[in-house]
């Protein structure tokens, strides 16, 4: 175990347990956040409210390899573990776990989950790896943190909605917990991603919550859903975005598309979109 920044660290779950142990011990409850490191204020709001919830707070810092395709960007994702530890420190964390690939996934590993339900489109069209790796992850910190609360961000929505299935399939004693979006002042998502950008793309992408605040305006007066997404599709171009992956509203609950074509219940609009070589996902609530 190493101390940057006065936070335990700790690479095995033989000494992740070991902490662990100790704290139910004496009758502690234990918070979790998952992260992939590279840590911004969004996952940091996420560690404070893990706070609130447990007397102990486990943040895991892995860049998850099963939910990246052999084209994506696992090879340059950002990975800062020493500021991270500080930066987790300074948010009332007590322990930070950064196991290695290796320690994840050893050499014969041969075990994978199929996810259906809020897994399927969206996201699932378009990285339909990620989220069998999400939820092969998330289990497998589940089962060796033991916590009794875990917090995640709503800007991964449906990785949410895909959590809470499997929490519930699986049963899975842990209380899952949403937290909103953290935005910056322009109202951009905040996301490990934005270190890609440039600044005329971080230009560009803090449009993005603009348009779709009119948007989920539109759909929530009952304006026909074909036309909310069709005109929010073009803003998002025009506004300079290179292409688009996804605009779509849906029922927040599931996921599932409004067969009446107009929004009758709590929905979600939800994007994905390119600039450059970067990917930036969000979703606000109708």
């Amino acid at each position: 175990m190493i101390e940057p920044a006065s936070l335990p660290v700790v690479h095995t779950v033989a000494d992740l347990r070991t902490v662990v142990r100790d704290w139910k011990r004496q009758g502690l409850t234990v918070g979790m956040v998952p992260t992939m490191g590279a840590l911004h204020e969004g996952h940091l709001t996420l560690v404070r409210e893990a706070g609130r919830r447990a007397d102990r707070v486990v943040a895991s810092n892995f860049v998850n390899p099963t939910q990246f395709a052999p084209h994506e960007d696992l090879g340059r994702y950002p990975r800062r573990p020493e500021e991270d530890a500080r930066l987790l420190a300074g948010a009332g964390c007590h322990l930070m776990f950064a196991p290695s690939a290796t320690d994840m996934y050893p050499e014969g590993f041969a075990t994978s989950l199929v996810m259906a339900g809020p897994a399927l489109g969206l996201e699932g069209d378009f990285r339909p790896q990620m989220f069998g790796g999400v939820a092969l992850v998330v289990t497998k910190l589940f089962n060796q943190v033991q916590p009794d609360v875990a917090v995640f961000g709503e800007k991964d929505y449906q990785q949410l909605m895909v959590i809470r299935r499997f929490v519930r399939d699986l049963d899975l004693p842990v209380e899952i917990v949403a937290a909103p979006t953290e935005r910056d002042a322009t109202g951009l998502a905040l996301s490990s991603r934005n270190d890609y950008l440039s600044e005329a793309e971080l230009a560009v992408a803090r449009r993005l919550n603009q348009i779709l605040a009119e948007a989920a305006v539109a759909a929530a007066a009952g304006r026909p859903l074909p036309g909310v997404e069709r005109d929010a599709y073009s803003a998002i171009l025009k506004a300079g975005f290179e292409r688009i992956d996804y605009v779509t509203v849906r029922h927040a609950e599931d996921l599932s598309p409004f067969r009446n074509g107009v929004v009758d219940a709590p929905a979600r609009i939800l994007v994905a979109a390119w600039l450059g070589k970067t990917r930036l996902i969000d979703n606000m609530s109708v």
